[in-house]
């Protein structure tokens, strides 16, 4: 584990697992009344891999999210400035 880091999220004992992830996406939140389609979700992870701003391929560094949850979510749209990478859906 490294203390050097400036950011408490950069320590491994910070990082989100991919067990962590599924069981997040698991929960009643997560609904098809709450999601995008599977096409919308694997268009918004791909846009946000391309990202200088995605962190060890999990999280947003620009909002701090959790990209594989918040990208789920019909209401959300990327953080970056200037109109972000995805729109809330229906855009």
């Amino acid at each position: 584990m490294s203390t050097t880091s400036a950011c408490k999220g950069c320590r491994d004992d910070y990082k989100v697992t991919e067990a962590q992830i599924k069981r997040i996406l698991a929960s009643s939140m997560f609904g098809p009344e709450n999601c995008v389609p599977d096409e919308v979700y694997a268009e918004r992870t791909a846009l946000c891999g391309t990202c200088p701003k995605l962190q060890d391929g999990v999280t947003c560094v620009a909002c701090g999210c959790i990209i594989p949850v918040v990208a789920k979510l019909k209401e959300r749209g990327c953080p970056l400035p200037g109109g972000g990478l995805w729109r809330p859906y229906p855009a």
